[in-house]
């Protein structure tokens, strides 16, 4: 029963879930708010779980209207509470030792096998291409992202993500340095209008079975 339960609210999350774009500018979430949802989206899994993303939470009014004109003039940059940019870390070899530190203390793995998984990585990346990298790390920050949206209309908020936005003028405004890749906005608040209902293409006209048939 318990778990026909969770599967109920779980399907209720996908199924409310809008990309709203009207936002009550009255409304605040709190930071501690902000902090936890971020917590719950890095849940997410990533390529050998190097969790290569970076959050600039923006929250503050005067910046969020330095945005906007960034995101196109969005009108739900400065009315949602805040707008979280998802950055792609191209150099997140520098937390593998942080990565897997963590996971010895949680007896997750042993040291040796922490070492051995450090060197294999160091090394598989020092010989990869850059675009093969930046191409997976990108996807990571997809899946990051749309867990991000589904643990806020979990806890009752809106979000909507924006790819419409100046990555360049982003970049230069807000100092990103180089080995970040500015990937996605999601504005994130309460609605004052609700997300458009949109329909789906029936999955037998997406899916294939055991390869391409038509």
């Amino acid at each position: 029963m318990e778990s026909t339960k969770q599967e109920q609210s779980f399907m209720g999350v996908v199924k409310e879930r809008r990309s709203v774009r009207h936002y009550d500018p009255a409304f605040n979430i709190s930071e501690q708010e902000l902090k936890d949802i971020l917590t719950e989206a890095t849940l997410a899994p990533s390529g050998a779980n190097m969790q290569p993303w970076k959050f600039v939470v923006f929250n503050n009014q005067a910046l969020k209207e330095q945005l906007l004109p960034i995101a196109n003039n969005q009108q739900q940059v400065v009315n949602a509470s805040a707008v979280i940019a998802v950055l792609g870390d191209l150099d997140y070899i520098r937390q593998v030792d942080s990565v897997y530190d963590a996971s010895v203390e949680a007896g997750y793995m042993t040291q040796e096998v922490k070492e051995t998984l450090v060197t294999n990585m160091k090394g598989m990346l020092a010989t990869m291409d850059p675009q093969y990298i930046k191409d997976g790390v990108i996807f990571d920050c997809g899946l990051v992202s749309m867990q991000l949206m589904l643990a806020a209309r979990a806890r009752g908020y809106d979000t909507v993500a924006m790819a419409g936005y100046d990555k360049e003028k982003f970049i230069a405004a807000f100092d990103i340095p180089n080995h970040y890749v500015p990937t996605i906005l999601i504005a994130i608040g309460k609605a004052s209008q609700p997300g458009h209902p949109t329909t789906r293409l029936p999955i037998d006209e997406m899916t294939f079975w055991n390869g391409i048939t038509r």
